[in-house]
């Protein structure tokens, strides 16, 4: 059965709303408000909102059209089937002006640098105020801030999600300002955001307590010492470490960064309590390293993985050549 809305906004013209005419007992679905109703379909996948549940009656239709169902949007799955960034970024768009700048969520895979600046800026149309009846109405201008419209854009947004996204540095710095309310941001392999949009996010989003900034492997097994896979980079590390300062949970996995980054990142981000850094084969923990690590949460080592690994596969083969025997 086909829908009347596809997930990057547009409608099936051919597909009417089935009326439901049936008493229900207890009263009728159409007559819940759309709040309660999106509590419930937030519940579902957004794609399954906008497939089957807007077929129901035309009340879940119009609830699912407005703003309720969007306060979080998370499209993550549908990204990765889709995979294609302009069919990604267009739904984006919809699903953003469909929640009116209310969304405090967005959850994508393969964002493009027009989405993120429309994300960032956009906002409602303006709200006409009747000044007739007021006796000044010169007043309305000191009682409204300056740039009240610009005010409604992206800030409401507190959870980024957008893991190997297109998103440029360029892109970040200039709308880094426009997202400073993040609190949890996941850029990991945006390989197109270096150190420069980093900073930009660190100096502008001083709520961040969540940052996943996870990256490619160089190569799966350990990098010979002294090879370019292992060449020590702690400027990310430091940026962290200087302007995010508020961190509690921090994965930085695959990071280039050494022991100076680590013991920069521990210092200064004094409420961290998790710590991801599988894959940092540059680090060496040495002197009270790797005992401040143990002291946290949570704390996954650079090595854990590869030695649960040998480990597994070692047992495996003794078990394997035990029943051959």
């Amino acid at each position: 059965m086909l829908s009347p809305y596809r997930l990057d906004g547009g409608i099936n013209k051919r597909v009417r709303c089935i009326e439901v005419d049936e008493e229900v007992e207890g009263g009728r679905w159409e007559g819940l408000n759309p709040e309660v109703l999106a509590v419930i379909f937030v519940r579902l996948p957004a794609e399954e909102r906008l497939r089957t549940v807007a077929l129901v009656c035309r009340s879940w239709l119009e609830t699912v059209a407005g703003p309720y169902c969007w306060t979080e949007i998370d499209i993550e799955q549908w990204c990765r089937r889709c995979n294609r960034l302009e069919i990604i970024d267009l739904a984006v768009r919809k699903l953003v002006r469909r929640s009116k700048g209310t969304f405090r969520r967005l959850a994508a895979y393969k964002l493009g640098d027009g989405a993120f600046s429309f994300l960032a800026n956009w906002y409602p149309p303006s709200i006409s105020v009747d000044l007739s009846n007021l006796r000044c109405p010169t007043l309305i201008v000191y009682l409204l801030p300056k740039n009240s419209e610009k005010q409604l854009n992206g800030k409401s947004l507190k959870v980024l999600q957008i893991p190997m996204s297109e998103v440029t540095d360029k892109m970040v710095q200039k709308h880094a300002e426009s997202l400073a309310n993040i609190s949890v941001l996941d850029i990991s392999y945006c390989l197109k955001i270096t150190s420069k949009g980093l900073e930009s996010f660190g100096k502008q989003c001083k709520s961040l307590t969540q940052l996943k900034r996870n990256m490619p492997p160089p190569e799966w097994e350990k990098p010979a010492p002294g090879s370019a896979s292992s060449r020590v980079d702690d400027t990310e590390a430091m940026i962290i470490a200087d302007t995010m300062t508020g961190l509690h949970q921090l994965e930085l996995c695959f990071g280039r960064f050494g022991d100076r980054g680590l013991h920069a990142l521990l210092t200064h981000c004094e409420k961290l309590s998790h710590l991801d850094i599988q894959g940092c084969w540059n680090l060496e923990l040495e002197g009270d390293l790797e005992e401040k690590c143990k002291q946290l949460a949570v704390y996954r080592s650079p090595w854990l993985d590869y030695d649960e690994d040998a480990v597994l596969s070692d047992s495996s083969d003794e078990s394997s050549s035990d029943s051959i025997s």
